[in-house]
């Protein structure tokens, strides 16, 4: 095989070690031109430098899925990618074309996969090709399944369950308690600061911005009801219709201050479409 230029996608630094230790085995020419652990380092790369020979690349990577790479950039390049997926997700690449090798990764495996790259590109060695051109050939070709189909992969595989919230750790006189997210009943940002009331009525300031929080708990249970108050389901206790097509929100316990709960006209649905499930 002659010298392959090669990226590699892995956020994971032992299996990057084991798969650049492999390579020397299975393709001792081999360059790896760089190991990325991310979707925007990837894209920036990818942006930077012309195509490589081979992409080997993990699903999963330190900011999102790899196939987010692919789904937003021109990919001009041969992609093996490697996965812990189960079998079922894997029939979704072979669908379209897409090698793969199941972790751990073992030496044979990635020579049959380097083999078959071989002959991609002894097939298109009359055009004088690289085996990235001929992956990926001008534009006047019909495209390359890889970046053709790649929203129907976004949609088949499982994306990992994000994790969410549990607890949060609270302050009650000079002792530091761990409170369930579930007992939080909202949250409610006034004067810079952010308070969470549980169910029973207690109330905890808590160091987090309603905009951190956002990201941090479930949206199946939690709403950003308004710029100043998220609620957790059991919490609402009914909606009211108001103004302008708003909705007042009734909440237990009721918030501070003793403003009414409103939700935009533009957020009604929404928060309807919460409620019901």
């Amino acid at each position: 095989m002659s010298a392959l230029r090669i990226l590699i996608l892995e956020d994971e630094y032992p299996a990057a070690e084991r798969l650049q230790r492999l390579l020397t085995q299975a393709a001792p020419t081999a360059q790896v031109l760089a190991v990325l652990d991310t979707v925007a380092g990837a894209l920036a790369w990818l942006d930077a430098h012309p195509a490589p020979d081979l992409i080997l690349s993990d699903i999963q990577l330190a900011d999102g899925l790899s196939l987010d790479v692919f789904a937003q950039t021109l990919v001009r390049s041969p992609v093996i990618f490697t996965t812990a997926y189960d079998q079922y997700a894997l029939q979704a690449f072979r669908a379209n074309g897409i090698d793969y090798l199941l972790k751990p990764l073992k030496l044979p495996e990635l020579q049959t996969a380097l083999a078959k790259l071989t002959d991609l590109g002894a097939k298109n060695h009359y055009l004088g090709t690289s085996p990235a051109e001929a992956a990926n050939p001008p534009s006047t070709a019909p495209p390359l399944p890889l970046n053709a189909s790649i929203e129907r992969l976004l949609d088949a595989l499982p994306r990992p369950q994000r994790p969410y919230k549990t607890r949060f750790l609270v302050r009650q006189g000079e002792t530091l308690l761990p409170l369930p997210t579930a007992e939080a009943a909202w949250f409610q940002s006034r004067h810079d600061t952010v308070t969470l009331a549980t169910h029973d009525g207690r109330r905890f300031v808590v160091d987090y911005t309603l905009e951190q929080l956002d990201s941090l708990l479930d949206p199946a249970q939690f709403f950003r009801l308004n710029r100043q108050l998220i609620a957790q389901l059991p919490a609402v206790r009914r909606l009211v219709p108001h103004l302008g097509g708003k909705l007042l929100v009734e909440l237990s316990p009721a918030p501070g201050g003793g403003d009414d709960v409103l939700v935009s006209k533009e957020k009604a649905s929404a928060v309807k479409s919460w409620l019901e499930g």
